[in-house]
């Protein structure tokens, strides 16, 4: 699943970063047999798996539009607001504009997931794995799932005064009205409730991907995905 994203540069030397740190784990001779590989056991097919799939996600969600243009990590509007007739109906005239505001909440999950990337990397390259044979037979989203349970809250507690800071210097007027229209939330709770909606985009896009990989094991040219999940 090859993309040709015009990004700016910050976003391209985060992905180069991405690359050069999972470049040991790539680097793979051909591969043969079932528990180990050239040296390479399950657990480093797991992080194999892990590692590909959150490049790719955060490949999608951190170029222009990466949101919005996603087929699973749109987002809604946020709970605080879409669950508030009367903040919408105060502002929205029509569907054109609810798109609108629905696209600038997207568009500022960005500065959300920008500040996650790292730590899942991070995650990736450090985590304990104890139970690789069943994360490489289990389900389609086996190993992003017991990734998502291991880091637990940190990437919302990470992401909410990325957010929060966001929403506070947003310039879209959209998003200006809907936040002055709601009467007895601060930016704060916005921002809190937000993360944890933007968090859930974040692990539906890794799952995807992680199940892409599963379905396809071959068009990763990775000899050590292909030794684990090739033959199943």
């Amino acid at each position: 699943m090859e993309q040709s994203l015009s990004v700016p540069i910050g976003r391209r030397n985060f992905m180069r970063n991405t690359l050069v740190g999972g470049a040991g784990l790539g680097a793979m001779t051909v591969l043969s047999g079932c528990q180990s590989f050239g040296g390479f056991g399950l657990v480093d097919a797991i992080q194999r798996i892990l590692y590909l799939s959150s490049e790719r996600a955060f490949a999608q969600l951190l170029s222009d539009d990466g949101f919005w243009n996603s087929q699973v990590a749109r987002l809604d509007l946020p709970d605080v607001i879409g669950s508030r007739g009367d903040v919408l109906s105060g502002i929205l005239t029509s569907v054109v504009f609810k798109d609108r505001l629905q696209r600038a909440f997207n568009d500022l999950a960005y500065d959300g997931a920008e500040r996650a990337a790292p730590l899942v990397t991070e995650a990736v390259r450090t985590i304990g794995i104890r139970n690789a044979a069943d994360l490489i037979n289990g389900g389609p989203n086996a190993a992003t799932g017991f990734l998502r349970g291991q880091m637990g809250m940190s990437l919302i507690d990470a992401m909410i005064p990325a957010l929060g800071d966001a929403l506070r210097v947003t310039s879209d007027p959209l998003v200006g009205r809907a936040l002055n229209a709601l009467t007895g939330v601060d930016v704060a709770q916005i921002a809190q409730g937000f993360s944890r909606e933007v968090d859930d985009a974040i692990w539906r896009q890794m799952g995807f991907e992680e199940a892409e990989i599963r379905r396809d094991p071959y068009a990763t040219r990775d000899p050590l995905i292909i030794g684990v999940l090739g033959t199943r």
